[in-house]
C-alpha cells in the first residue's frame, strides 16, 4: 500500500479528494490536526517547517494547498523535500491558462508547475477551471452592492469540486502522466449569466452597471485567454450547484 502526502487535506478540495483514496495510507499535512485523520502532519510549507518528517517514508504526493499568496515558495520547498525523500510521484493542482492571464495567482500556479517539471520526480499536472465555489463567492459579493458591477467581456467555465476531486484522485493512485488535459465545466458562461443566475435562484433583484476591467487582466479575460474550450468537462452545471446552495 502506498503512502500518500495530501497537501491542503483539510480545505475544500482536499476533504472531497481524500475520502477516494483510501485504497492508499494517508498522511494528511496541514498547519493544525483534523479530527478524525489517521496520520496528520503539521507543517509551514512556505518556511519549510516540518518538511522533512512530513515527506518521510512518502510515496505520492497530491499538492492542493494554496492560497492568494505564496504558491510558487510552497511548491518549490515541497519538491525539494520530495526530491530528498525519493518520491515517486508528485501530482499538482493547477488553473487553467497559467501562462496566459496575467495576475499574480496565475502567474504563481505557473512559476509552481515550472518548478515541478523541472524536478528530478516522476509528476502529473492537472489544470482547472474556477470551482463553482469561487464564482459563487464573487458573485454574492458583488450582489450585496445596491448595483452590481459586471464586467463586460468576462467568460468563466465553473468547474465541480467534486469533479475535480475524481480526477485527482484518479491520477494519484495513477501512473505518472506528465501534464494531463484540463478539466472544465460543461458550460461557457458570462459574468453577467453568472450575476443573474444567483439573482433569479436567490429571489433578488438588482441593477446591474457593465463596467470594463482595466489593464493587461482585462485585455487577457475579454480575449478569453482564460478559457480552454478544448478542456474535458465535468458533468455538474453552475445551475445544479446554484439550485443545491
Amino acid at each position: 500500500m502506498s503512502t500518500i502526502l495530501v497537501t491542503g487535506g483539510t480545505g475544500t478540495l482536499g476533504t472531497l479528494v481524500t475520502p477516494l483514496l483510501r485504497d492508499g495510507k494517508l498522511r494528511i499535512l496541514s498547519r493544525h490536526a483534523p479530527a478524525g485523520a489517521a496520520e496528520h502532519v503539521a507543517c509551514d510549507l512556505l518556511s519549510g517547517e516540518g518538511l522533512e518528517a512530513a515527506v518521510d517514508g512518502v510515496d505520492v504526493v497530491l499538492h492542493l494547498a494554496g492560497g492568494p499568496k505564496g504558491d510558487d515558495v510552497a511548491t518549490a520547498n515541497l519538491v525539494k523535500a520530495a526530491e530528498r525523500a525519493g518520491v515517486g510521484h508528485f501530482v499538482l493542482i493547477s488553473v487553467i491558462a497559467a501562462d496566459r492571464v496575467p495576475l499574480g495567482y496565475f502567474t504563481r500556479k505557473f512559476e509552481a508547475e515550472k518548478t515541478v517539471i523541472a524536478s528530478g520526480l516522476p509528476w502529473t499536472i492537472l489544470r482547472a477551471a474556477q470551482f463553482h465555489g469561487f464564482c459563487l463567492d464573487a458573485v454574492r459579493a458583488a450582489a450585496k452592492l445596491p448595483v452590481v458591477p459586471v464586467p463586460g467581456g468576462m467568460r468563466f467555465q465553473p468547474v465541480d469540486a467534486h469533479d475535480v476531486a475524481a480526477r485527482l484522485a484518479e491520477l494519484t493512485l495513477g501512473a505518472p502522466a506528465g501534464r494531463v488535459p484540463d478539466l472544465a465545466g460543461p458550460k461557457v458562461y458570462t459574468m453577467r449569466e453568472l450575476v443573474e443566475d444567483y439573482l433569479r435562484a436567490n429571489g433578488k433583484r438588482r441593477p446591474k452597471l457593465p463596467v470594463r476591467l482595466p489593464g493587461k487582466a482585462g485585455r487577457a479575460y475579454r480575449a478569453g485567454d482564460n478559457l480552454n474550450l478544448d478542456a474535458e468537462t465535468g458533468t455538474r452545471t453552475w445551475e445544479e450547484f446554484l439550485a443545491q446552495n
